[in-house]
């Protein structure tokens, strides 16, 4: 079992404007790198055994800033990206429901399996992120590890760590750089797995 920290990078201008962001690379505003030196003092004197980034910049600039007095470099892991919003990146809520309306009526019936024109599903990203942290624990068998990555992508890690159906991702989205902790196991690979092929 790898103990993990898990970080949301900093706020955007993009964050602030309710826009879609997924993997449009956008960068931490003020307010978001404020955010992350402020966490840095909170974390700093403990001890992490890696720290892995999404590949976006502001992640990755969230994860720098973490790991400034630790010694430790950031490794970048693409797997860790936010889920791919295709063409609504970048979109407010209510021009995406204007602009593609039968999207959007999926979506609210059916929000793991709707993928965005162009992008990927809820169900897609728990695979890909759960397989990337899986082997991240696999190379850190008792951690800490510190992860920074994305809103629903942590969701999606929280989901499993916790044994929740992927249904609950959308409420399990955590603030951004507001640290969670969490214990990673591979006990419950195989039912996470099960329950993606039922829904």
């Amino acid at each position: 079992m790898t103990r993990l920290l898990l970080v949301r990078h900093g706020k955007t201008d993009w964050n602030l404007e309710g826009r879609y962001q997924g993997q449009a690379d956008q960068p931490l505003n003020e307010q978001g790198r404020s955010q992350a030196r402020q966490l840095a003092e909170h974390l700093a004197g403990q001890t992490f055994e890696a720290i892995y980034s999404s590949d976006l910049h502001r992640a990755y600039e969230t994860a720098s800033l973490l790991a400034g007095g630790t010694g430790l470099g950031v490794q970048l892991e693409p797997r860790l990206r936010e889920i791919n919003q295709g063409k609504w990146e970048g979109m407010l809520v209510g021009d995406i429901a204007a602009t593609y309306p039968t999207e959007w009526e999926m979506l609210q019936r059916d929000p793991i399996h709707t993928r965005p024109p162009g992008g990927e599903t809820a169900a897609e990203l728990a695979n890909r992120i759960w397989a990337a942290v899986d082997e991240i624990a696999q190379r850190h068998i008792d951690g800490p590890v510190l992860i920074v990555s994305h809103g629903l992508a942590l969701a999606a890690v929280l989901c499993r760590a916790r044994r929740l159906p992927l249904a609950e991702i959308f409420n399990l989205v955590p603030d951004n750089t507001h640290p969670i902790e969490v214990d990673w196991s591979d006990s419950n690979t195989a039912a996470q797995k099960d329950q993606l092929k039922s829904l």
